[in-house]
């Protein structure tokens, strides 16, 4: 086996390390994102569960669920997750 292999640190920021534009605000939609499955996971909610119980609709969660982000400002996400009963971590 080779020790070749270099290591490099992360800036903690993967869109950022990726050269995505944006990668701040994609970071932090991907935060609030894991939030609310960490919610519906905890909960076991279904996204139609999740639907019955904030009233937001099935479709958004299960973008959600599937990462597919980028129709949501980070004003919806934490008004998601407000209704989901929590609020962003400081």
């Amino acid at each position: 086996m080779s020790d070749d292999m270099e290591l490099i640190h992360g800036s903690g920021n993967v869109f950022r390390d990726l050269g995505r534009p944006n990668a701040d605000l994609l970071q932090a939609k991907a935060l609030i994102a894991s939030e609310i499955l960490k919610i519906l996971d905890e909960r076991e909610w279904t996204t139609r569960k999740a639907q019955e119980a904030t009233g937001i609709s099935h479709a958004d969660f299960s973008r959600i669920r599937s990462v597919k982000l980028s129709r949501f400002t980070i004003d919806r996400l934490m008004s998601i997750l407000r209704q989901c009963g929590r609020s962003a971590r400081p």
